[in-house]
């Protein structure tokens, strides 16, 4: 039983109560209760193969038995990071039920989570971030439409670090270009303020002004349908979707480099990288950023190691 075969399992009554707890307590995002379900799914459909559909309860599950969950799902194919998860969300399923007094103890707390590669992530150096604004800027000078939102957008995600459903989330009371700062909901709905450059800033208001001539040119034949809260609009007056979002950023990475492996997610990346060489307090870059663990923030420092490391081989005559 793979990931993606286990959503369409029948859950337990438990299972459905701790996702509505989430949803309507926790307010937790689509995406991250979308997450929890298939990896509850997944459990439940791998008790239900070895043990029988009537043969286990939640209290009587040890941790061998979630060993065993894991090795059958590492067998299947899944990758540390998916594994490491799915382990989280059982955790934060029994925690749950122990609080509710479903459950005397807490398995899941005895099983060791996969160790993750600390891998580097994709990102611009300087050079390359100059190269994309100005190819961005230059093809907003269409003055089209779709030109020059993607501008405001890859400017804004490089100006202000953000993740693709935040900027996606934007609303116009949101942003306030004179003060050079946004509003965004982060993991978990938090908010959080954080600051927009001046270029950035100027490229929202270049969009700003095209954006209500598409309002103004949709209104009369649309209506109501025109979506006047959202800040970055499809060209049919939508809230842009994020597989929208995505298209157009990695349109216009592609013409940075198409082999460097770069995504939208890069531009964060790159955001927090540059912070960090310029000698950013780390601390500064995880609030920008919105990471809950300043162990999370700390990957930028590696990159930071290894820059100084190449500039040493190149600088040191006995490197």
């Amino acid at each position: 039983m793979t990931e993606s075969s286990a959503s369409p399992v029948s859950l337990p009554n438990d299972v459905e109560e701790f996702l509505e707890h989430l949803e309507k307590e926790r307010d937790l995002s689509p995406n991250t209760l979308i997450a929890y379900r298939r990896d509850l799914a997944a459990l439940c459909a791998w008790l239900g193969q070895s043990r029988g559909v009537e043969g286990w309860q939640w209290d009587t599950l040890t941790r061998q038995d979630l060993r065993g969950w894991l090795a059958h799902q590492q067998r299947a194919g899944l990758a540390k990071r998916s594994l490491a998860r799915g382990l989280s969300t059982v955790r934060s399923f029994y925690r749950w039920m122990h609080r509710d007094e479903r459950v005397e103890v807490n398995p899941a707390r005895a099983v060791g989570s996969p160790r993750l590669p600390r891998t580097l992530p994709a990102y611009l150096d300087k050079a390359q971030a100059e190269t994309l604004m100005t190819h961005a800027a230059t093809r907003a000078q269409s003055l089209r439409f779709t030109d020059v939102r993607n501008a405001a957008m890859i400017e804004l995600f490089y100006s202000s670090g953000l993740r693709l459903s935040e900027l996606r989330g934007i609303d116009l009371p949101d942003i306030d270009l004179l003060s050079l700062q946004v509003k965004v909901r982060g993991k978990g709905r938090k908010e959080r303020i954080v600051p927009v450059g001046e270029h950035a800033q100027r490229s929202i208001r270049n969009y700003l002004s095209v954006r209500d001539n598409l309002i103004a040119h949709l209104g009369g034949a649309r209506g109501g349908k025109v979506d006047r809260h959202a800040l970055f609009l499809s060209e049919r007056g939508r809230r842009l979707s994020a597989r929208a979002v995505h298209h157009a950023m990695t349109g216009l990475l592609s013409a940075v480099d198409e082999g460097a492996d770069l995504s939208t997610h890069s531009l964060r990346h790159s955001f927090a990288t540059h912070l960090v060489d310029a000698g950013a307090d780390l601390r500064a870059v995880q609030e920008l950023l919105g990471h809950a663990s300043i162990s999370t923030t700390q990957i930028y420092t590696h990159t930071s190691v290894d820059r100084l490391k190449k500039v040493y081989r190149q600088a040191h005559p006995r490197a």
